[in-house]
């Protein structure tokens, strides 16, 4: 009968019933809401997460990676997979988490490399600011001033004063790599000129340095204890602002005379741009769970466990992009 009426009236009443009649049936569904149709969305997260780290398996990174990752998947439920994708300045694993679908499913592993370097090498396909999400700064590892140990420089002050005097040389695991930048804001704020040789890994580095071919190196806490408990490495000082929970008796370069000084070796977790803060603050908060219960494990590997919101790490990151560009655009270095 409604039908009936409904379409055997004038045009415009037809149009004004129209109208009516789609308000009652609207009205019906307001009041009955299990005729509407609704579909919550699923609460993050319902299926496996990759982390992607940059560099091959087995390395230091991969390492801080895999036991925040068994932790995450233990307080969230599901697996946090690791997937490696070594490559120079992991810009293959940047590109891949900086397209990947911003669904908190493809996040990716960064360190102090990933703001370097974007700097050295200006064509790099990606933006270590604005191509990512910060989530979490999960460790630090200072960087130790050492010499070999039967130098005859025994403090940072004997080594800025002989530096004065005559060149010396810092040796590093390659060019633009984290020591060699650390050495050149070491030469900045000390007022040297220190000569660097360039080697193709830490590990050569550090050999150099205890035959005598280099002076010095800046080189991180996690491979060096055993050369400096046998004597053939000497730490001069640590390069962060307070000293090492793993080595307290090293002092720091700042209260070694060298006033404000701080460069650590950072780690940490990033997804891509425009990741809803609701997953952030989820993988942030769950991170934050996670890494108190790794503190022994992670400092057993030369790192402490570092922590704090989203914000404060993206905060930091800015910071550190501004640090590095100075030091590479004062010590001249170059894209290689």
């Amino acid at each position: 009968m409604i039908i009936f009426y409904f379409f055997y009236r004038p045009l415009n009443t037809w149009i004004k019933n129209f109208f009516l009649l789609t308000a009652y049936f609207l009205s019906l569904l307001t009041l009955c809401p299990a005729l509407a149709i609704t579909t919550a969305p699923l609460p993050y997260p319902q299926r496996p997460v990759r982390l992607i780290v940059g560099l091959g398996a087995g390395g230091g990174q991969d390492t801080i990676a895999r036991l925040l990752a068994a932790e995450l998947s233990e307080t969230l439920k599901v697996s946090f997979v690791v997937d490696n994708r070594p490559s120079a300045g992991g810009v293959i694993a940047c590109d891949m988490v900086a397209n990947a679908a911003p669904d908190g499913y493809t996040l990716l592993a960064i360190a102090t490399t990933h703001i370097v370097t974007p700097i050295l090498h200006p064509k790099t396909s990606f933006n270590p600011l604005k191509d990512f999400s910060p989530i979490i700064l999960s460790v630090y590892s200072p960087y130790v001033l050492s010499v070999s140990g039967s130098s005859p420089i025994k403090s940072v002050k004997a080594l800025i004063s002989l530096a004065k005097t005559r060149s010396l040389t810092y040796a590093s695991g390659g060019n633009g790599g984290s020591n060699h930048l650390t050495a050149e804001l070491f030469n900045h704020m000390a007022n040297i000129h220190m000569l660097h040789v360039p080697y193709k890994s830490g590990a050569l580095a550090n050999s150099a340095l205890m035959s005598g071919e280099v002076d010095l190196t800046f080189t991180g806490m996690g491979g060096l204890s055993s050369y400096l408990q046998s004597g053939k490495l000497r730490a001069l000082a640590v390069t962060s602002t307070k000293r090492s929970v793993a080595s307290p008796h090293i002092p720091t370069l700042s209260e070694s005379g060298v006033a404000g000084f701080e460069v650590i070796g950072w780690y940490g977790l990033a997804a891509p741009a425009n990741t809803a803060h609701s997953i952030v603050e989820k993988l942030n908060s769950s991170a934050n769970q996670a890494l108190p219960k790794l503190k022994d494990r992670y400092e057993a590997i030369g790192t402490e466990v570092a922590g704090g919101s989203a914000e404060s790490f993206s905060l930091y990151l800015r910071k550190e992009f501004e640090k590095w560009s100075r030091v590479v655009k004062l010590s001249g270095i170059k894209e290689f």
